[in-house]
């Protein structure tokens, strides 16, 4: 049990497990719901990423693990998913004459041009799996600010649940210039992806997280905090921390030990109320961006086919006079199928002159033809020069 973190003690997380392995109402399975998880460099996401991959394998609820890091050298956790079996990151700097930041960019660029595979593989394991894992590259710009971070993260999101997991280094943050930085960089992130968001206080192992939550909570605690700080930053500092106070006011905040796995009851808790946000608050908007879209190509391919039709009964319209007469009008698919192929009866009345050499028609009748023309020009050459 140590290895895997704290397991007994807690029915909210036996409960939030339970909501999540049960049917739906529907009668077919859950979709599995997504954590990516994201961090600045050394804020521990990756040992955070495995000591929560043990701990649900330990609570019998194995996730579907994915690793997009490219120049990570080696993964502490089983990855079902690894973007280093896909793309080669160190070929890849080589051949595009890359450093390490733009080595990153381009081979998720590369592999978010096959995530479709990757959507199609989660589905399949949604009876098996009710997390997906997802490990991000430690240069945290690289994946938020990105466009290939983009696509994945909204394709993520327009097909299942999908929670955003900051983890933020608690040992580092002691300072309140330093926590307000990365307060902010939360902030810009969650209004980045516009999904739910959970902070993850990781390391409190070596420093509780209270005074973090004291912090966002008290504003006057966080004022005494600042007036130590005489550099001109403790100002601005000051006014910035007024504005997150909205923030703060709903933002989940969980302290973990990744390194003791103590914390991951209460993450779970708030996994579980974050899913229900996303269905309450999130779903909705994405059915209708999808419906929308949808009904927009929908409309356009019947446009292009009635303008086809339109075409197409002009031109069965100068065939033929009678209106008795006419054939039916074709679909296009019938005409492409159809053309250059003959009846029976056409073969049938087309036999007969099987014996005739057209060849030998053609040039007889082209040669008096030519003769004539010959014989015109002549004519005319002469009449010319008489003159």
């Amino acid at each position: 049990t140590r290895l895997y973190g704290r397991v007994g003690g807690a029915r909210s997380k036996m409960a939030a497990l339970a909501a999540a392995t049960e049917p739906q109402a529907s009668g077919g399975p859950r979709p599995p719901v997504c954590l990516l998880v994201l961090g600045m460099a050394g804020s521990g996401k990756t040992t955070f990423v495995q000591r929560l991959t043990g701990y649900l394998h330990s609570q019998g609820c194995p996730p579907y693990v994915i690793n997009l890091d490219p120049a990570v050298h080696e993964v502490p956790f089983p990855a079902n998913i690894d973007i280093r079996d896909t793309v080669k990151y160190k070929e890849v700097m080589k051949q595009y004459g890359l450093g390490p930041n733009g080595g990153i960019v381009t081979s998720l660029n590369l592999f978010a041009t096959r995530f479709d595979q990757v959507m199609k593989f989660i589905e399949k394991a949604q009876n098996m799996s009710k997390y997906v894992l997802i490990d991000t590259p430690g240069q945290i710009e690289v994946f938020t600010w990105s466009a290939s971070g983009t696509i994945i993260t909204e394709a993520l999101a327009s097909s299942f649940p999908t929670i955003v997991i900051y983890v933020m280094d608690t040992s580092r943050s002691i300072n309140p210039v330093t926590f307000m930085s990365n307060m902010l960089y939360a902030c810009s992130i969650l209004y980045k992806t516009k999904l739910p968001f959970i902070v993850v206080m990781n390391k409190t192992d070596i420093i509780d997280h209270s005074f973090a939550v004291e912090w966002m909570q008290d504003f006057e605690a966080f004022q005494d905090a600042l007036n130590q700080e005489t550099t001109y930053v403790s100002n601005l500092t000051r006014s910035m921390s007024l504005v997150l106070d909205e923030f703060y006011s709903s933002l989940r905040v969980v302290g973990v030990s990744a390194v003791l796995g103590t914390g991951l009851d209460e993450l779970f808790v708030q996994v579980a109320s974050a899913t229900e946000e996303y269905e309450r608050e999130y779903r909705p908007e994405y059915e209708r961006l999808k419906k929308s879209l949808a009904s927009a190509q929908s409309q356009q391919q019947k446009e292009q086919l009635e303008r086809l039709r339109k075409d197409m009964g002009s031109i069965a319209l100068d065939t033929g006079t009678a209106t008795g007469s006419l054939p039916p009008v074709m679909d296009p698919s019938d005409l492409i199928l159809t053309r250059g192929t003959l009846d029976e009866e056409d073969e049938e009345a087309d036999s007969d002159t099987e014996d005739i050499d057209h060849r030998v028609t053609e040039e007889s009748r082209e040669e008096p033809a030519f003769q004539n023309f010959m014989q015109e020009s002549m004519a005319q050459y002469w009449k010319r020069n008489n003159k």
